[in-house]
């Protein structure tokens, strides 16, 4: 499989930790994870403007019971899901719910283009802890395998592809203010997910800046992971 530079340059960036407790992460966050959202193109071109590539007839998501929870008030617990942005309970039906509302927002006017089914399958969902949030701040690590089908025959027409979705998460002072205001971590993550399943399903009608950055990795976890 060819994978271009910049494209390892983000994926590393995506698999930051969630806290900001490492001078790597700091420097991970700072290059630009939460910003990862676009494909590099010649410079001197206009903005991106995206136009759906499809019509999307349902979207179907699943979290894998495999996926292992943490309730662990540390900075980093060790899991898959780290959710705190409800209270206590289900967090596998939580994170579906969220995704479920994120692909909902993003794909209710994708009415033109082939008829397709979208398959989102859970791979990480790491967000903050408490400790992390009202102290240093981190990043909400979302990851998930992508599959567009045929809405007829069920024939793959995309992936499976993994996607990173990496957000960065406000900490102290920052974080209080923006729970005040309203901006939960739910919020958050939801418009960070709307955003990059709408621009997964799109493709550009003009070309992008020379300094975007890309967040579509069309591979495996195993293969992701060996980039590290």
């Amino acid at each position: 499989m060819k994978i271009t530079s910049i494209s390892i340059l983000v994926l590393a960036l995506g698999l930051s930790a969630c806290a900001q407790t490492t001078m790597s992460t700091q420097n991970q966050v700072s290059l630009g994870v939460s910003e990862a959202s676009q494909l590099p193109q010649p410079s001197g071109r206009g903005p991106a403007i995206l136009q759906s590539e499809y019509d999307v007839k349902a979207v179907n998501v699943s979290v894998p019971p495999s996926l292992r929870v943490s309730e662990a008030n540390t900075f980093h617990p060790s899991a898959d899901i780290v959710w705190r942005g409800d209270v206590p309970g289900d967090r596998y039906a939580q994170v579906k719910a969220i995704f479920d509302t994120a692909a909902a927002r993003s794909t209710a006017t994708m009415h033109s283009g082939e008829a397709v089914v979208v398959d989102l399958e859970i791979v990480r969902f790491h967000c903050l802890t408490e400790k992390t949030r009202y102290t240093i701040g981190g990043v909400h690590s979302l990851h998930f395998m992508m599959t567009v089908r045929d809405a007829t025959t069920g024939a793959i027409v995309q992936g499976p592809r993994l996607i990173v979705a990496d957000v960065k998460g406000a900490g102290g002072a920052r974080a209080v203010a923006e729970e005040q205001a309203g901006r939960t971590q739910k919020v958050v993550v939801t418009e960070r997910l709307a955003e990059v399943i709408r621009r997964e399903l799109s493709a550009p009608v003009t070309v992008l800046p020379a300094d975007a950055m890309v967040t579509r990795f069309d591979g495996t976890p195993a293969q992701l992971a060996s980039l590290q």
